[in-house]
């Protein structure tokens, strides 16, 4: 079994990390998914989500949503559409998406997304959770 993964996370503008972790959880298309050296070949979707990754005693999180997870026994690389690190989120500009997106949930008009509405909800709130993640560290 190897002794650790590299992890590749590449979001449609740029490359974000590429490193060899100890362990990662992803946010795949039936929940969570938590990958170790040696796992099983797997290619999944992603949803909307945190992804955390862990080297040594130190975890690092990151905010997905949507795309692509190819994992094998020495390796894992994730093709999102979005990923932001968490000291890269703007704390008050997700705060203001998630009460934008609420509002919409509560209040339905005709023309109305009620998807897209869920999808910006849950892109804001796990933002959120990503960013506080980083303040309870610093």
């Amino acid at each position: 079994m190897p002794p650790n993964i590299h992890l590749q996370i590449v979001s449609a503008d740029r490359s974000l990390v590429s490193e060899q972790v100890d362990e990662v959880q992803i946010p795949g298309a039936d929940g969570y998914l938590g990958v170790l050296p040696g796992h099983t070949p797997l290619l999944t979707t992603l949803q909307v989500g945190q992804l955390w990754y862990r080297q040594g005693p130190e975890k690092h999180y990151l905010s997905i949503a949507f795309g692509f997870a190819e994992i094998q026994p020495d390796r894992v690389t994730i093709l999102a559409q979005i990923a932001e690190k968490a000291d890269e989120i703007d704390i008050a500009r997700a705060e203001l998406a998630k009460k934008r997106a609420e509002e919409r949930m509560t209040r339905p008009t005709v023309d109305m997304d009620f998807e897209r509405a869920r999808i910006a909800l849950l892109k804001a709130l796990a933002r959120l959770q990503v960013a506080s993640r980083a303040r309870i560290r610093s």
